[in-house]
């Protein structure tokens, strides 16, 4: 009831008031990030580590055991730790307090991966360190096939190419393509011939490691001139390493040709995507930090062509599963269902009470509320997003309900001979 008083006594200081939400929520809508989920800050971090090769009980043995007893070491405010052993991988996951500081706690569990790398399986790299967050999820992806080129071919083009030409979009980020073929130089070891020659794998693996590395040389002057000295023993055509030689045995050099062959490979396959039945390779594109998602979907579209005009017109790319348009359709339903409650509402008060004031108050003050609401959340750091778009929609059905009642009962209380002032206060009273 206060602030029907206040109103009362001050009109034109709500007029004002409502006349800058007018100007100003347009401003804000354009500022506010557009998002589908709201931002959750959930108290959880992760270490995935990666070694090919182990068995699932081997890194749990020998890898999560350990580094799960340095965690509760080093990292503060933990509630409690889960780890999740796979084949070739492992997972440890650690849950915080609530309250806790996950920048503090991923800042931790980063420090501990090379610190206690001495303890590991020789050759394995420090953990990849994960920050939960609801509101990275896959807003766009594209698929990317092509009957000319092959899925290693595919691969580098969507990983070196196009990922790396998306990068620069604010707010985007993008992991490791999906389907294709990971290119690696392969060395197909004849067991026989090694048998033959009387050599080992390993005596391989070492000629080639010894004999394929980039030295600095520095430079030398002579004379007045300064010429960089070169020491590169790393062949520059991938079949040199073939001519490599690996030992002599009595004045014969065997070369790595006569045990192995060094080609073009590929990593073992681990998922497939098919476009229009064709194979190729998905990339997809998530939402990192408090970037819109509109702008980020808006970005990566305003950018593809660009990065596709410096690859092969073969190569065809296709656009699906954008999250946008969810975003889009409920907004868009918001303002229609808002526009719709309004002139409804308005019409019907205009019909039945023949009241052209209560008409104009209710036309107004359903849409300014709803701005009012948005211009609150977007003060408190919210965005738009599934949820609050939801709120908003179950509001307008209030709305319209108060203010019906709201202008019918003012409007009774005035056919009962009541001041104007005086009725308004007992109809919103009541």
């Amino acid at each position: 009831m206060w602030i029907v008083r206040l109103a009362l006594r001050r009109p034109y200081t709500f007029v004002v008031t409502a006349l800058l939400l007018l100007l100003l929520t347009p401003v804000v809508l354009l500022r506010m990030p557009t998002d589908i989920f709201p931002a959750v800050n959930i108290p959880v971090v992760s270490a995935v580590w990666i070694y090919s090769g182990l068995s699932a009980q081997e890194i749990e043995q020998r890898i999560l055991y350990v580094h799960e007893r340095m965690i509760t070491v080093v990292v503060d405010n933990i509630e409690h730790v889960e780890s999740t052993a796979y084949k070739g991988a492992g997972v440890i996951k650690v849950f915080l307090q609530p309250g806790a500081s996950v920048d503090a706690a991923v800042a931790q569990l980063a420090a501990t991966g090379p610190a206690i790398l001495r303890q590991m399986p020789a050759g394995i790299n420090p953990p990849i360190i994960i920050r939960y967050n609801a509101s990275t999820v896959p807003i766009l992806q594209y698929s990317f096939a092509s009957t000319k080129f092959s899925e290693s071919e595919l691969q580098d083009m969507a990983f070196n190419q196009i990922r790396v030409g998306l990068m620069n979009v604010p707010g985007a980020a993008m992991p490791y393509p999906y389907g294709g073929k990971a290119r690696v130089v392969a060395v197909d070891l004849d067991l026989a011939a090694l048998k033959s020659k009387n050599l080992s794998p390993t005596e391989v693996v070492n000629a080639i490691n010894a004999q394929n590395l980039v030295l600095p040389g520095g430079s030398v002057k002579i004379g007045a001139t300064e010429f960089d000295v070169k020491l590169n023993s790393s062949p520059a055509v991938l079949d040199e390493l073939n001519d490599l030689p690996i030992k002599t045995v009595n004045g014969a050099v065997i070369r790595v040709r006569d045990v192995a062959l060094v080609h073009d490979g590929y990593q073992p396959q681990q998922n497939i995507v098919r476009l229009n039945g064709v194979r190729g390779v998905l990339l997809t594109v998530l939402k990192s930090g408090e970037a819109s998602t509109l702008k980020i979907v808006n970005g990566i579209k305003a950018a593809m062509p660009r990065v596709l005009s410096g690859l092969p017109p073969e190569l065809k790319a296709q656009e699906f599963a954008d999250q946008s348009i969810f975003v889009r359709a409920a907004i868009d339903g918001v303002v229609k269902e808002g526009v719709i409650a309004a002139a409804l509402t308005a019409l019907m008060v205009l019909l039945f009470l023949g009241a052209w004031r209560g008409t104009l108050i209710i036309a107004i003050s359903i849409p300014l509320s709803v701005l009012t609401s948005i211009a609150v959340l977007h003060a408190l750091g919210e965005t738009i997003n599934l949820m609050t778009l939801g709120g908003l929609a179950l509001s307008v059905g209030i709305l319209v309900d108060d203010a019906t009642v709201e202008i019918e009962n003012v409007h009774r209380h005035m056919a009962m001979g009541k001041p104007t002032v005086q009725a308004i206060l007992d109809g919103a009273q009541e």
